[in-house]
């Protein structure tokens, strides 16, 4: 159901990080071997329907399938690398799937703390009629591909570079939102708003001030309300959505690392 990368330039891992992408992981290589640079392991997974997974593309029949997939694939890691500390990290709706993921306490119990970059808390859909028709459509046509919804062309990256890559790269579905898929959407980020204080995971949020697809005052929200003893935030005025992707990823990287460093070596 998912794809699995490792990517280590270690035998032996004194940290693990676990990734988990809204698209394609193998878009995350450079900052993976940061991380390796830091003897941090990274191990990757790929959703249903997205990067090099199985399913038709861009179509996700239930974000709970993927949440339960997360779980998984960290009680895998976990059973390969016993008594290591791990990471959950997740980027735009992976940021979401990774919040519920935690909700749960065994994957809670699982992990050190987890990182949200960009993480669709709160999702305004392209167009107002999406809202209403989605719940309908997503049970009679799960599979259609909604064109008002074509988020093709974003800017999500301040480096055109970078821009280009994403939007050449075969395994980023960039096409028109599956009804379904945006359904599953809406509904996860609507049960995470109304339950933000019930939030008890160790949590690092990352946001650009400028970003479109996802909104930052959701994140500052997430942070101000939650009732974890262990959170951050960080806003990083001016940037957009893909925060790994944009002209100071460097920076940004280092950030997550030192925030995992210092989550380390709390008591």
């Amino acid at each position: 159901m998912f794809l699995t990368k490792l990517w280590s330039s270690n035998i032996f891992l004194s940290e693990i990080g676990i990734w988990v992408f809204s698209f394609c992981s193998g878009r995350y290589v450079q900052f993976a071997k940061q991380l390796n640079s830091c003897n941090f392991g990274v191990y990757a997974m790929d959703w249903i329907g997205h990067g090099g997974s199985d399913g038709l593309h861009g179509y996700v029949p239930s974000l709970d399938h993927v949440v339960a997939d997360t779980g998984a694939f960290l009680e895998k890691i976990k059973s390969e690398n016993p008594g290591v500390p791990c990471f959950l990290f997740g980027h735009s709706t992976g940021g979401a799937v990774v919040l519920k993921a935690a909700s749960y306490p065994h994957i809670e119990e699982m992990v050190e703390g987890i990182v949200l970059t960009s993480p669709a808390l709160r999702v305004k859909p392209a167009h107002p009629i999406v809202v209403a028709v989605a719940p309908i459509f997503s049970l009679v046509a799960p599979k259609f591909q909604f064109k008002g919804a074509n988020k093709k062309g974003i800017p999500v990256s301040r480096d055109p570079a970078a821009l280009l890559a994403k939007y050449s790269d075969p395994l980023v579905y960039t096409g028109p939102i599956r009804v379904r898929t945006g359904h599953e959407i809406l509904r996860i980020s609507s049960h995470l708003m109304r339950n933000f204080k019930t939030v008890t995971v160790p949590f690092f949020v990352l946001h650009g001030t400028a970003d479109t697809v996802t909104d930052p005052i959701a994140s500052q929200d997430l942070y101000n309300e939650a009732a974890s003893k262990f959170k951050d935030i960080k806003l990083y005025d001016g940037f957009l959505h893909d925060l790994l992707f944009e002209p100071e990823r460097e920076d940004i990287g280092q950030d997550i690392i030192n925030w995992m460093e210092k989550k380390l070596m709390w008591p």
